[in-house]
């Protein structure tokens, strides 16, 4: 496992009750980017010197931020898609509201 600063270290949950825990490595201690990493959590905002197991992998900084690009360009998508249903079921309302003063 290599890693260097900015990247991330994701550890899975061993049983079915734990979530992966994600973290940001603030600082690699070896010049070849072998563990031990100081690592912030981002679930609790508290920083540990970790030594990963075989459960933990590393997401270099690069691919997080193209993994966060696809995560916004498909949130964008689906508020787009709300936005239109909203309209629609809106302007429908309004044509029925009409239709019922006459």
């Amino acid at each position: 496992m290599k890693a260097k600063t900015g990247d991330w270290l994701v550890m899975k949950g061993r049983t079915n009750g734990q979530h992966e825990q994600r973290g940001l490595i603030t600082d690699v201690r070896s010049r070849d980017g072998a563990p031990p990493y100081v690592v912030r959590w981002l679930q609790t905002g508290g920083e540990a010197l970790v030594f990963p197991g075989s459960d933990a992998v590393v997401v270099t900084a690069a691919d997080q931020a193209a993994k966060d690009a696809e995560e916004r360009e498909r949130l964008t998508s689906l508020q787009a898609a709300i936005d239109r249903s909203r309209a629609s079921a809106g302007s429908s309302a309004t044509t029925h509201s009409h239709s019922d003063i006459a």
